[in-house]
Order: C-alpha cells, then sequence, then structure tokens
C-alpha cells in the first residue's frame, strides 16, 4: 500500500496535470516542444476523458500532484484501434521525484478497476522502447506486446500493448 491518494480530476488540477506531464517527459528525454500541440488532451481533460465515457485519475501526496493516468474509448484516439469495447490507457506519468514506490501501479490498479466499471473488455496502450520503467510496469500487470512502430515525427519507436480486462 501507498500513501498515494488518487482521485478523479478536478479542473482546478490542470496546471499540476500540465507541469507534472512536462517534467516526466523531460526527465526520459521525451519531451519536444514543437509537438507539444499533440498534448491537446490535457487541455481539454473534461471533453477528452470524462465526455468521451473515459477517466482521468490523479495522485497525491502530501497535497502535490504527483501521478496521473487516463483511459480513453479507443473510438476517441486516432492512433489505436476503434472498438467500443477498448479502452486506451494514456499519459500515465509519476514525478520523477516520486518515482518507485509504486504509484504508477496504483494508479494503473485504479484506471484498470474504472474501465471495466465503465464496460471495456480490453485497454490498450503504448509507450517508447527507452521507457523501461514503463513497461516493465505494463509488463507486471499483463499487458502483452503487440506490435512496434517507426515514428517519423519524433525519430523514434513506438511499442503496443493490449490487456483483456
Amino acid at each position: 500500500m501507498t500513501d498515494l491518494y488518487v482521485r478523479r480530476y478536478e479542473p482546478g488540477d490542470a496546471d499540476a496535470v500540465w507541469d507534472l506531464h512536462e517534467r516526466a517527459l523531460r526527465d526520459v528525454g521525451a519531451y519536444d516542444e514543437a509537438y507539444a500541440h499533440l498534448d491537446a488532451d490535457l487541455r481539454a481533460v473534461r471533453e477528452a476523458y470524462f465526455d468521451a465515457g473515459g477517466t482521468f485519475l490523479v495522485g497525491e501526496r502530501d497535497g502535490d500532484l504527483v501521478a496521473m493516468g487516463g483511459v480513453q474509448p479507443s473510438v476517441a484516439v486516432a492512433v489505436h484501434e476503434s472498438d467500443p469495447a477498448t479502452g486506451v490507457v494514456r499519459r500515465m506519468r509519476v514525478d520523477p521525484a516520486h518515482q518507485r514506490q509504486g504509484y504508477g501501479a496504483t494508479i494503473l490498479r485504479e484506471l484498470e478497476a474504472r474501465a471495466r466499471d465503465r464496460g471495456f473488455e480490453r485497454l490498450v496502450l503504448d509507450t517508447r522502447p527507452d521507457q523501461t520503467a514503463a513497461i516493465a510496469l505494463y509488463e507486471s500487470f499483463g499487458y502483452e506486446e503487440t506490435g512496434r512502430e517507426p515514428v517519423e515525427a519524433t525519430d523514434g519507436t513506438i511499442v503496443y500493448y493490449r490487456k483483456e480486462l
């Protein structure tokens, strides 16, 4: 058990969510201002997640937002299969200063529970091959790699995962 308090995203979390997103990506060398426009869902969490039928959670420790993650219906996310029974795990982030304390696992466990409650039968996600801690987390939860794809825009590779709920 962790000392993380997990709750549903609230509008007042917007700036802290963006700051956590940027800080976590910078820590792994994955933040590029030129592609920040691709993260528009984090500027409209209510519409992109809740109104679409998904969820978005934040984790607090001592009043600071230190972890987050969301699930969107796959029909709302162009890069994954479009299937109403499939949810997409997105924006899993843990503050670099708070990693390796079980916070990512806590968020993912709660996302899976809420996805089941919303009727999703499976979850998919993607990450980069150099994000070894994220890969280890996902695989420890039973996610299986389904493919890899080069991404020209970021000069990298995306690894795709899937899990039946």
